[in-house]
């Protein structure tokens, strides 16, 4: 479905990211990966991919806070590949601390990463799009991008812009055959959200399994985390011609926890 075009997926060396390379991946799209992780490892995923799926493969240590290697990866992808048919951004970290004694240089960081880094990739890759008369633009967000949590400042309203951006940027390009949308994960397994669990335990003063239950899960329906697979599966889904007409949308896949 996706032969010949070639998605960046901005943070995809783990979690949601990898997921959503594995399922472009499949449906024949190249990859340009990109994140942090040990060199051997990487060139192993990167080379597995490739095999598996019969696509090119390559990859980017860009790091996403900074524009200049934002522009050195997205060159790459085109030197690679020709041109770059598909964006996700997936980058993100995440810091918890109550406002008061959120450090100022995660706020800066968190900023950086998860919304601006978003900004430089979109501004670098829509010429191009524009000129071919095709794209697809995917920004992960979260649940947290349409409801707010206590003690993630940075993080709730870098999604918060991350939603203003997507709907901002699919009007901007919608007669261009361009679709720019944001799928907004509820609480899925990943590096991040364990990395999480002690410091909500530590904010909240309760242990770790009462974060599980009583905070990750309390606003969920399901009870249930969000598989990495159902959030890849819907940005494939994105991808494809039957999505054409989805754009500007913000949509949750969160167990409920947005019904609320």
């Amino acid at each position: 479905m996706l032969a010949g075009k070639t998605a960046v997926i901005a943070g995809s060396t783990s979690g949601i990211g990898l997921g959503i390379a594995e399922a472009l991946a499949n449906q024949g799209s190249n990859i340009v990966l990109n994140g942090f992780g040990d060199a051997n490892e990487i060139e192993n995923l990167r080379n597995r991919l490739s095999r598996d799926h019969n696509v090119g493969v390559s990859y980017s240590g860009a790091d996403i806070s900074k524009p200049d290697q934002i522009g050195e990866m997205i060159e790459g992808a085109r030197s690679a590949f020709g041109k770059v048919d598909i964006l996700v951004n997936n980058a993100g970290i995440q810091y918890v601390a109550p406002v008061e004694e959120f450090p100022p240089e995660k706020w800066e960081a968190i900023i950086a990463i998860n919304l601006s880094g978003a900004f430089y990739t979109t501004r670098m890759v829509v010429p191009a799009m524009k000129a071919e008369g095709w794209g697809r633009i995917i920004n992960i967000a979260s649940a947290h991008a349409l409801v707010a949590s206590p003690f993630k400042s940075a993080y709730v309203a870098a999604k918060h812009g991350i939603a203003g951006f997507t709907k901002t940027i699919a009007l901007e390009v919608a007669e261009h055959g361009i679709t720019v949308n944001a799928v907004c994960p509820g609480y899925v397994m990943t590096p991040l959200v364990q990395k999480q669990i002690p410091e909500q335990a530590k904010a909240r003063g309760i242990s770790e399994e009462a974060v599980v239950r009583d905070v990750l899960l309390a606003a969920q329906s399901t009870k249930e985390f969000v598989a990495v697979p159902e959030v890849a599966g819907f940005v494939a889904y994105l991808c494809s011609p039957e999505a054409k007409s989805i754009t500007g949308a913000v949509m949750p896949i969160d167990g409920g926890w947005t019904a609320h």
